[in-house]
Formats: C-alpha cells, sequence, structure tokens
C-alpha cells in the first residue's frame, strides 16, 4: 500500500519578502511579488532587447494609418503647398504693386522737376536783380551819408549867396579866392547830385524789374505746389503701404540706423551701416538654409529674398548718367576750396521748396539727423557706393525704404528771392566710394 504524501501550499512570510522562504527551500530566491515562472530566467540583457522588440512592434502595429488617415495628411500636405505659393504669390504682387508706386513717384517728381527748374530760373533772375538794388542802395547811403554835412551849406549858398559871402570878413583878394572855390564846389556837388539821381532811377528800375518778374515767379510757386501736392499723396499713399508691412529688412535698417546715429563722422556711421547689413545678410541666409531643412518653402523664399535685398540694394547698377538730386545749378564743385580745406562734395543752389530725389536706384540706410548736417539722407546704392545728402528741411523717405532712381527723398527749405539777404538754399551732395569721398560731377547730371 502506498502512502500518499500531503504538502502543505506555500505562503508568504509575514514579515519577509514574500517567496523568499519557498525559493530557499528550491534552491532558488525571488525578489518582490514577482511569481517564478521558469527555473532558468532569461538574463537581464536578453530580456529588456526581448521587451524593446515587443515594444517597437506594439508601437508599429498601433501607428499604422488607415486609408482614411493617409487621404487626410495628404490634403493636408496639399493645403499646405496652396498656401505656401498663395504666400510667394502675394508676396510678388505686393513687390510689383510697390514698384509701380515707386515709378508713379518717379513720374510726378519728373513733372515737378520741370516747373522747378522754371522756378530756378525766375528765382535765379529775380535772386540777381535783388542783389543789384541792395548793390545800389547801398552806394545810395553811402553817397547820402558823405553829402549830409555839406547840406546846411549848400542850401544857405543857393538862397543867399551873396549875404552867405559878405557875412564872412576877409580881405577882397579872399572873396575873390572863396567866389572861385564856391563855384568848384557848386559844380562838384552838381555833378554828385546827378550821379545820386541816377543811382535813385537805378534802384527804382530794379524794383520795377523785380515787380514785373513776380507774376512769372507766382506762377512757377504755384505750377510747383499743384505738383507737389499730387507728389504728396503719392508719398503719403506710399508711406500707408509701407505702415501697414513693414517687415524684418525695415527693422534692420532702423536698428542700423539707430547705431550710426551715434557714430563720431560720416565715415564711421557708413562703416557701422555696412556692418550691419552684412550681419543682417548673414541672418538672412542662415534663415533661408533653417528653412530648406525643415521643407518651409514660404519662409525659406521669404529669407533668400531679404538675403537679395540686402547683398544688392534694389534698382540697376551703379553708373552714370545720374538723375541729378535737385533742380537748380551747381554753387561749389568737389574738391573747392573751404575753411576746412577742400570740400569732400558738392553743393547744389536749389529753387524754394524744390524736391529732393535719389539719383541712383538702391534703398535708404539713413534718413535723420546727424551732427552738424542737419536732416541727412544715405542712400545705399550698392557697390560699395553711398550718395549722402543734407540740408532738407524735411524727409520724405524711410529708413529701409527701396527707392528707384529720381524718385522722392525730401523737400528741401522756402526761400524769397526778393527778400534783402535771403540766404539761397542750399543742398550738399557727396559720393562715398567703401566710405572714402569720390566726386560725384561725373555721374551726375547737371540739370534734368
Amino acid at each position: 500500500m502506498t502512502r500518499r504524501t500531503m504538502h502543505r501550499p506555500l505562503r508568504p512570510r509575514a514579515g519577509g519578502d514574500g517567496w523568499g522562504e519557498a525559493g530557499r527551500a528550491n534552491g532558488t530566491e525571488f525578489s518582490g511579488a514577482a511569481r517564478p515562472t521558469s527555473p532558468n530566467p532569461l538574463p537581464p540583457e536578453r530580456r529588456r532587447g526581448l521587451n524593446t522588440t515587443i515594444l517597437a512592434f506594439l508601437l508599429l502595429t498601433a501607428a499604422a494609418p488607415t486609408p482614411e488617415q493617409l487621404q487626410d495628411a495628404e490634403r493636408a500636405k496639399a493645403a499646405e503647398i496652396a498656401a505656401q505659393q498663395q504666400a510667394l504669390a502675394t508676396a510678388a504682387t505686393a513687390a510689383e504693386q510697390a514698384r509701380q508706386l515707386a515709378l508713379a513717384r518717379v513720374d510726378a517728381a519728373a513733372r515737378l522737376r520741370v516747373a522747378e527748374e522754371a522756378l530756378a530760373r525766375a528765382s535765379a533772375g529775380i535772386a540777381d536783380l535783388a542783389q543789384r538794388r541792395d548793390a545800389a542802395e547801398a552806394r545810395l547811403q553811402a553817397r547820402a551819408a558823405e553829402l549830409a554835412p555839406m547840406l546846411p551849406v549848400i542850401e544857405r549858398l543857393s538862397l543867399y549867396p551873396a549875404e552867405t559871402l559878405l557875412a564872412v570878413p576877409m580881405p577882397p583878394e579872399d572873396a575873390v579866392r572863396g567866389v572861385l572855390v564856391l563855384g568848384g564846389i557848386a559844380r562838384t556837388l552838381e555833378t554828385e547830385a546827378a550821379a545820386l539821381r541816377a543811382q535813385q532811377d537805378e534802384v527804382a528800375g530794379l524794383r520795377a524789374d523785380i515787380s514785373a518778374a513776380l507774376p512769372g515767379l507766382a506762377q512757377a510757386q504755384a505750377e510747383q505746389a499743384q505738383l507737389a501736392q499730387a507728389l504728396d499723396a503719392e508719398i503719403a499713399r506710399a508711406q500707408a503701404v509701407r505702415g501697414t508691412a513693414e517687415d524684418e529688412a525695415t527693422a534692420y535698417a532702423r536698428r542700423a540706423m539707430a547705431d550710426a546715429a551715434r557714430a563720431d563722422s560720416l565715415r564711421a556711421a557708413l562703416a557701422r551701416l555696412e556692418a550691419e547689413r552684412r550681419a543682417a545678410e548673414a541672418r538672412a541666409r542662415d534663415e533661408a538654409a533653417a528653412a530648406d531643412k525643415r521643407k518651409a518653402e514660404a519662409e525659406a523664399a521669404a529669407a533668400r529674398a531679404r538675403q537679395a535685398a540686402l547683398a544688392k540694394p534694389a534698382g540697376p547698377e551703379f553708373s552714370g548718367k545720374m538723375t541729378a538730386p535737385v533742380a537748380g545749378s551747381v554753387a561749389r564743385p568737389y574738391g573747392a576750396a573751404t575753411e576746412a580745406g577742400p570740400a569732400s562734395g558738392m553743393s547744389y543752389q536749389a529753387p524754394s521748396k524744390a524736391r529732393v530725389v535719389s539719383p541712383c536706384g538702391g534703398r535708404v540706410v539713413f534718413a535723420g539727423p546727424f551732427r552738424s548736417f542737419g536732416l541727412l539722407a544715405i542712400v545705399d546704392c550698392g557697390g560699395g557706393y553711398h550718395f549722402v545728402l543734407s540740408g532738407l528741411d524735411r524727409l520724405d523717405a524711410q529708413v529701409g525704404q527701396p527707392v528707384q532712381p529720381g524718385e522722392p527723398l525730401g523737400v528741401m527749405p522756402a526761400w524769397d528771392p526778393s527778400a534783402s539777404g535771403a540766404a539761397r538754399p542750399a543742398l550738399y551732395v557727396e559720393l562715398r566710394k567703401d566710405g572714402v569721398a569720390v566726386n560725384p560731377a561725373p555721374f551726375l547730371r547737371s540739370r534734368s
């Protein structure tokens, strides 16, 4: 008879490690609450590898897209591409509209320039007459001052010639000599009086000539004002468009201008502007490369457009002959002797409120006050060339703005050519190549 042996079920020991005692009874020790499943468990390295494989399989199985999800993804990708294309088309349309507006301003400024040239001629004629009038009046006043002490004697002699001679006790020979002297004085005074009358007539004639020329000046001023009003409307329209679409390039230009305004010289200011331009160009190039990696076509195209604009300013290649910056004539050429040495630029005598235009196509990199220059505009023409213009009364261009050749930048001060001693407005123009002043005359037309 076989005796059957009953075994007690294993139970966790209170306060122990659960299955530790049972494990030790079988020669194997376990920890935690894990129940032994095999007397020979896998090594930790193989167990981790197996777990990773299982997890990857589960993820792949769970992430497998359905046909509907594939269609949604394709539609989303198509919508993204369409949005990018639309953004590119919108940017191209905006750029073309800006170009057309700029060309409209150039045309308006050209029409205004014709009127300003007529105004310049009328103003120059009146200014010459006024200068001659002032000189004649000065001579008349000097002659009157010379004759003033003699006027009482002249008046008494003309009224009482005999009595005047008899009133002075003198020998007969001295009296005769006095008569002869008085005769000479009378003849001299008569000549002086005739010259005085001629000078008075000259002054009166010059004043009449000025009065006759004033209606022509007024007509030229009225025509200038009418065309200037139309041009100001175009400028205001462009400023409104730029105000709602200020881009990163404009923001960079404002930062660069603020830094350049702290420079202690014009050359240092141009160096700072160029350094900031190169840095902004490098940033745009890096942004375009990063956007290409992300397949963001619109962002990459915008970055490349900024890079191109910074690398080569808008407008044609720098070459002559270019538009003269203002109506009028050259008052002082490049290299003329000044108190500070040879002039680094040239000066134009401009008519009242004449419009100042950009000689070249490019980008406005500075527009504001700068040290003793007053209101200053700097246009980057590309190729290391910068036009510097100062002496303006008002600036219409904004920093960062691309400009076409002949596009308005600002307005000269008002001037009355018929006023005595009125200072005629002068526009100072410098051309810099890599920061060094060069003669701008070979590049500019003296008149438009």
